[in-house]
């Protein structure tokens, strides 16, 4: 079993919300690498308590990312074709130092574009909360085929929404189909936020489903900008469906765990490596 940084026992790291859900990151994490972890697992490699680890055992059961046994937990077999509000618990740290980062390399007032997934939804709220945009003199024109970024963004008032037509694609909350791309023939994008389930110099980026790829393949052709938001396990992974060759994509934002042969092959292929600060506190203060 993957080992982490113990604790004192009973130590549930960070305060709060915050620390509970990194733990549970965490506690995801095991599961789904060894297929099965008991009560006592937990306790040995997290430095936890036994009732912490059945409580972190129960959430994640309840939002059925684990399937819960006497004295522990299995994997969800379902677990890739989980809807992305289930995914998002795994590495939401890594996710939120992304979207710090990459919401660094555009400017308020520009017209950004945003596909669906874990990765840009961390990265939308970002947007949201980031001061420089909340007080920038014009909007932030965001393009989006993503629901939940559209949900979560219609009432920022420094936020100028334009959202695709198209079909609701349920486990990524997707717009895809051919009313989106007639819409997208018609506006500009600055830059592109892309989220992937996998990018690597031979496939470039890619994902699992074709019609999703579809219509990341129209927003990169109306953007001057192509970057690449994943996390360290997407680097150099594989997937089903091409959205462009690795000499489509300008940047990629992704954090420090990656494989470093992985991204020195992307860089080989013309594109620039940015690495997120997973330091938490970096956020406080990029917010006030």
């Amino acid at each position: 079993m993957k080992s982490v940084p113990e604790s004192a026992p009973g130590d549930p790291g960070p305060r709060g919300a915050r620390g509970r859900r990194h733990r549970q990151d965490l506690v995801l994490d095991l599961v789904i690498d060894a297929g099965h972890v008991s009560v006592d697992d937990l306790v040995s490699s997290l430095g936890i308590s036994p009732a912490t680890a059945r409580r972190d055992l129960d959430a994640l059961a309840d939002q059925q990312l684990v399937i819960r046994t006497h004295g522990g937990a299995s994997a969800n077999p379902d677990a890739s074709s989980l809807p992305m509000r289930y995914r998002a618990a795994r590495h939401a740290g890594a996710k939120e130092a992304i979207a710090r980062r990459a919401v660094g390399l555009v400017d308020p007032g520009s017209v950004i574009g945003l596909n669906g997934g874990t990765t840009t939804t961390a990265l939308a709220q970002e947007l949201a909360a980031r001061a420089s945009f909340r007080e920038a003199e014009r909007p932030t024109v965001l393009v989006t085929n993503a629901i939940n970024i559209a949900q979560e963004l219609a009432v920022r008032k420094h936020l100028q929404l334009v959202v695709t037509g198209g079909v609701v694609r349920e486990s990524s909350f997707e717009l895809v189909g051919s009313w989106g791309e007639q819409l997208l023939a018609q506006i500009r994008i600055d830059t592109l936020f892309l989220g992937v389930n996998a990018v690597s110099a031979r496939d470039g980026a890619v994902t699992h489903d074709e019609s999703e790829a579809s219509i990341s393949a129209r927003l990169m052709e109306r953007s001057t900008r192509v970057v690449v938001v994943a996390d360290a396990e997407k680097i150099g992974a594989s997937a089903f469906a091409r959205i462009t060759p690795a000499s489509g994509i300008h940047d990629l934002v992704t954090d420090s765990a990656a494989d470093p042969a992985a991204l020195e092959a992307l860089r080989e292929s013309g594109v620039r490596i940015h690495l997120a600060d997973l330091d938490p506190a970096h956020q406080e203060a990029e917010q006030t």
